[in-house]
């Protein structure tokens, strides 16, 4: 018996079957095969931007998400059939009990696994990989450090690929300009860019007036001796755009950017946009949008550079934004552990109007709500199966800046003591099939957990007349790009919408969401005689996907101030002619431009904007 990490090797009895090394290899070559995939898919999104393939683009990304859960069931039926009949594996998953053999058993497969990942490129994935594998097997009492990667074995702080991670220019030497042509050439785009030199000299003038690196009569920092231009060596691919990501650093300072590319109707690339903020970055790499399409042969370096861009982004966002979203939730969940670990309050009841969905409790020191899926839901047609499909379909679809990403996690465990009596009351009540109650344990079977965000209904009830009507113009914005990217939302009061930290606001409650192209917008007939207005039936049909957008405004705009708010910004919304034009628009395969960044950060505003405070 050696040690090996932070439990002990035990060396299996010989058994027929498999041995622990050889699980562990297939293992770690399903995940190989995994990674592998997930690289080819981002190289295919860098032909697909050249090509001007939107459709492809959206379709990969789509693909993409279930390229994972797909290996993860593939490498599970390989090994069972293999192990089938062998003393190490167990009856099933809900196997209580282990023997002694099997335990150590599988405690080698782990040994063994670590043993393998010397020299890897990707170790903390493929140790999320041997959660997901192992999980399959084994009942949930062996979720722990000796059987699982509950915490990482191999650390990644200072590993990169072969070549390194990231490309570096120097300005001081180069020109800014000769610096950020070869940046973008050296990227190797097969489409011809429209003009790089205009371009290029456009970006400097930008970059030297937005970071106030040079000023004129020699006042204000200057780019140092040895200042250097970081790029990561891989262009980052969503929707209709490519994201160069890089910092630039000037003596002790670093400044963070992103220069969006745009592909033209003529079939060229264009530098639309420099992003030079913390918050920029952070708006680019939202969990309220699409995952990156981003080809990494050690992604653990592309996040340690990410992270030194938006500090305060937790490292599980950064990975399941560039679309390592498995990855993302392990470190996500050991984050949580750790707070549990060093917080004192208890689970709550969510503040604010009870849903008729989904029951949604909080850790007050936490900024994430807890969501689960009522037993019974007081809404025709609406059931478990419908409501996952829903949250599905938000996880695939482009969610343009609009709608707010989950985790969803299964067999949740958690401390019985630091649940309040009311929420284990309203959850014994609510959601019995989720819950199982261990002595000092509370497991959730099933549950989805989401960023925090004030609700919006909350926001308006205290909101001053200004702050109002800019939260009710954002809302409307929400709407607008939310059927622009061919989502209609269904239930669109207030409480169902959020304000982010930054201000943004963004929809979570999913259960009624439908494409628009499955809806009919209506505008609702004359009545026939008074007493039918009267009636307390419609005097028209009412299909099951009508929708007749002049009634928005009875359950929307009962409060004066925000019903002359949106009125002076988004009144066409009661509009069915509006509804009408945006799904038509999407049935003839219009993907829209929705930009993730301000219409100020754009590059000919600004260099405009640049010229008119110089003159």
């Amino acid at each position: 018996m050696t040690n090996f990490g932070d439990h002990q090797r035990i060396e299996p009895v010989p058994r027929a079957g498999l041995s622990p090394r050889e699980v562990a290899r297939g293992m770690l070559d399903g995940f190989n095969r995994h990674y592998a995939l997930f690289r080819y898919g981002a190289q295919r999104a860098k032909s697909l931007f050249e090509s001007g393939d939107w459709r492809g683009i959206q379709q990969l990304s789509r693909e993409r998400i279930e390229y994972y859960d797909t290996r993860v069931r593939e490498c599970t039926t390989v090994l069972a059939a293999a192990l089938k009949g062998s003393d190490a594996r167990p009856a099933s998953s809900e196997q209580h009990s282990l023997t002694s053999a099997q335990v150590s058993f599988w405690q080698s497969v782990k040994a063994e696994f670590v043993a393998l990942l010397a020299g890897h490129r990707q170790p903390e994935c493929a140790e999320t990989f041997f959660n997901s594998v192992s999980c399959r097997i084994l009942h949930r009492d062996y979720f722990h450090n000796d059987f699982l990667f509950v915490r990482p074995a191999i650390a990644t702080e200072y590993l990169d690929s072969k070549l390194p991670s990231y490309r570096v220019y120097y300005p001081t030497r180069e020109g800014l300009e000769k610096s950020v042509i070869k940046m973008l050439a050296d990227f190797g785009l097969a489409a011809p860019f429209s003009d790089l030199p205009a371009d290029a000299r456009a970006l400097a003038r930008l970059a030297v007036h937005q970071l106030r690196l040079t000023l004129p009569r020699g006042a204000g920092p200057r780019l140092a001796d040895d200042c250097q231009i970081q790029v990561l060596n891989s262009l980052f691919f969503r929707n209709k755009g490519a994201y160069v990501v890089g910092r630039l650093v000037n003596q002790s300072a670093i400044h963070p950017f992103a220069i969006a590319l745009l592909h033209t109707p003529s079939g060229q690339i264009r530098l639309d946009a420099l992003l030079h903020t913390a918050d920029d970055l952070t708006t680019l790499f939202s969990f309220t949008r699409a995952y990156f399409l981003v080809d990494m042969e050690t992604p653990a370096a592309y996040v340690h550079f990410l992270n030194t861009l938006f500090p305060r982004k937790s490292k599980a966002e950064i990975y399941t934004t560039i679309g390592l979203q498995k990855q993302g939730k392990t470190l996500f969940y050991r984050d949580f552990l750790h707070h549990l670990a060093h917080s004192r309050d208890a689970f709550d009841l969510a503040p604010g109007i009870k849903g008729m969905v989904m029951a949604v409790f909080t850790l007050p020191s936490y900024p994430y709500v807890f969501k689960l899926i009522r037993d019974t839901i007081a809404k025709p047609g609406m059931d478990h199966a419908t409501v996952r499909r829903k949250y599905l379909m938000v996880k695939k679809h482009d969610r343009v800046g609009r709608m707010a990403d989950t985790w969803e996690y299964s067999q949740v465990a958690l401390p019985r003591a630091r649940f309040s009596e009311a929420l284990l009351a309203e959850l014994r009540d609510q959601v019995p099939s989720l819950l199982e109650e261990n002595g000092d344990t509370v497991v959730l079977r099933h549950v989805y957990i989401e960023r925090r965000m004030t609700p919006l209904n909350l926001y308006l009830a205290r909101a001053s007349d200004a702050a109002l009507e800019q939260a009710v113009r954002h809302y409307g914005d929400a709407i607008r790009d939310l059927a622009a990217a061919n989502i209609f939302p269904g239930d669109m009061l207030f409480k169902n919408f959020g304000l982010t930290r930054l201000g943004r606001v963004v929809f979570y409650d999913y259960d009624e969401i439908q494409r628009m192209t499955e809806m009919n917008f209506r505008r609702i007939p004359p009545a026939p005689n008074p007493e039918a207005e009267m009636a307390s039936e419609p005097w028209y049909p009412v299909g099951p996907n009508d929708v007749f957008p002049e009634e928005f405004q009875y359950f929307l705009l009962g409060d004066p101030r925000v019903r002359a708010a949106f009125l002076k910004h988004h009144a066409e919304l009661l509009e069915a002619s509006w509804w009408q034009a945006c799904r038509e628009r999407t049935i003839q395969g219009r993907i829209e431009d929705i930009f993730p960044y301000d219409e100020s950060r754009r590059l000919r505003r600004q260099s405009a904007n640049a010229v008119a405070s110089a003159t």
